[in-house]
């Protein structure tokens, strides 16, 4: 008999854990939600986009196998339920994970879906298909899966190298949705097809994304809303000033800063808000391939100039916390203690004793007060990779390094990055599970890691956290990798703030995940009560 993971009924969970907006009963069905969207993302799909700009909008049109529970506001190995799959078992080996799939489900388009379609998503991942993805930031997820096969229509298994306990995670994430089989890759930039609750309905970039409700959904009763509108406000004061005038029933999830959220607090005090702690970190990312950075002394002098602190008061008002690759306790479920934390090179507290050792290494590489190394810091042109990256050059400064900031518009700063067409950058990225998080930004070879990070001691250690099922022991293996990570000057972690979300009275039933703000945006449950 093989070990069973199998989901059981979540009514019950859907009576707990829900946030402070709204109850577990009551529902109203119709309306229509209205959000803004602090940016236009390059297209619609999941599978080939980075930003929540593009996955939140969506991820309602979509279905995964699994998903996090949407009303569990922190995500975790434990909270993961059914979705397209009616549960799920591995083999006694751990190496075969089985779902038997739901029947009677459809794509938008009226097509059913059957295990194929599952097939066929992850052999596109995979890069096995005929049919290939323009970009595939996290076909690295999938370097443990040999194949996948099917058993009829109506049952998978996953069949992977090795045992992966935490497999299921990645099943589980907001960026792993099924595709229909029938859709070429290259529609669904424009045009996604999908079996969620809602189905598309259009992008007009920098204005709206558009989805309404699937009269055909599978799952009875939902969603509630009729639909949801988000508007593309680049603006964030623009944007605030617009919810406060009661243009939008909330605003866009973790978006606003600690200033812009006491600001709608004393405008409008009917309107809820929380603050949520940060999954996102800012980092220093370096290009490590072009001279003078493939010198490690000139990357650890970098890290060594960052005063944390202060990026934490200036940006987020005080409220963020230092933390490496993993998101800081407790929301996080893998992050190091802080005293633990301070022994990693370049969090002494001490800022100035670092400094002086980063400029003791700046001069013996020919640098000092009389001759700054200029860089270029290329940054999103958004306020949370901007303004950042403001404060970075500014604290390169003190080392020797005079910066000029390069502002670039998202559609086209992921693809530079990926070509490796920058020097330096300010650079975002979020902290999952190790599974997700290690292999997609440090892996040896991933399309995903930017600055051509590789360390084979760093992989194997990655690979043996994987296979670990002691979640003690594999915590401790995730440290060693994080002060690797530090050892190396690995894109240094500067600091995750926290993110602001407000809304109106009348919308029940939201739940935020304080440890992603990727995970919790399918929207089924929402419903407005007006």
């Amino acid at each position: 008999m093989g070990l069973k993971l199998r989901a059981a009924a979540a009514a019950s969970v859907v009576l707990i854990a829900m946030s402070a907006g709204g109850t577990a009963f009551a529902q109203k069905q119709g309306g229509i939600l209205r959000m803004y969207s602090p940016d236009s993302p390059a297209s619609m799909s999941i599978l080939e986009e980075a930003t929540v700009f593009a996955e939140g909008p969506m991820m309602g049109v979509f279905n995964n196998l699994v998903m996090f529970d949407q009303n569990v506001p922190q995500s975790g190995l434990g909270s993961i339920v059914p979705d397209l799959a009616t549960g799920w078992s591995w083999s006694e080996d751990g190496t075969e994970l089985t779902l038997p799939l739901r029947q009677g489900v459809k794509w938008h388009d009226g097509q059913p879906f059957t295990a194929g379609d599952v097939q066929c998503t992850w052999d596109l991942l995979s890069g096995k298909s005929a049919d290939k993805l323009r970009v595939n930031p996290r076909k690295s997820w999938y370097k443990n899966l040999e194949q996948v096969t099917t058993n009829g229509d109506y049952e998978v298994t996953f069949h992977l190298k090795q045992p992966q306990p935490a497999f299921v995670a990645l099943l589980a994430s907001g960026f792993s949705p099924v595709y229909p089989c029938h859709v070429p890759p290259r529609d669904m930039r424009s045009h996604p097809i999908g079996t969620g609750p809602y189905k598309f309905g259009e992008f007009k970039p920098n204005e709206h994304i558009r989805v309404a409700r699937n009269l055909d959904y599978w799952k009875s009763g939902r969603p509630y809303l009729d639909g949801i509108e988000y508007t593309i406000v680049r603006n964030l004061s623009t944007a605030t000033l617009a919810f406060i005038a009661g243009k939008f029933d909330m605003t866009f999830p973790y978006s606003l800063t600690v200033p812009l959220l006491n600001d709608v607090k004393n405008q409008m005090p009917r309107a809820i808000c929380e603050m949520t702690p940060g999954s996102i970190n800012r980092n220093l990312i370096i290009n490590r391939d072009r001279p003078p950075f493939d010198n490690p002394d000139l990357r650890q002098a970098m890290a060594l100039s960052l005063d944390r602190k202060a990026f934490i008061d200036i940006i987020s008002g005080g409220q963020g916390e230092i933390g490496g690759v993993m998101q800081p306790a407790p929301a996080g479920l893998w992050g190091m203690p802080p005293a633990l934390l301070n022994t990693l090179p370049g969090y002494d507290p001490d800022v100035e004793k670092s400094r002086a050792q980063a400029r003791q290494i700046m001069q013996t590489l020919g640098y000092g007060p009389d001759n700054h190394l200029k860089i270029k810091v290329t940054a999103r042109d958004i306020p949370y990779y901007r303004d950042p990256a403001v404060i970075l050059i500014d604290q390169l400064k003190e080392v020797h390094i005079d910066g000029e900031l390069e502002p670039v518009d998202t559609t086209n700063f992921f693809p530079k990055m990926l070509r490796r067409d920058y020097v330096v950058g300010l650079n975002l990225q979020g902290a999952a599970d190790p599974d997700q998080t290690f292999p997609l930004v440090y892996g040896c070879g991933s399309e995903f890691n930017r600055d051509n990070y590789c360390n084979p001691a760093v992989d194997k250690l990655i690979e043996q956290q994987s296979i670990e099922a002691d979640q003690d022991k594999r915590k401790q293996l995730v440290w060693q990798i994080e002060r690797k990570l530090a050892e190396d000057s690995a894109r240094p972690i500067i600091f995750y703030s926290r993110g602001g979300t407000c809304w109106q009275p009348a919308v029940k039933g939201l739940t935020l995940m304080v440890n992603s703000i990727f995970n919790g945006n399918r929207r089924e449950d929402i419903w407005l009560d007006k």
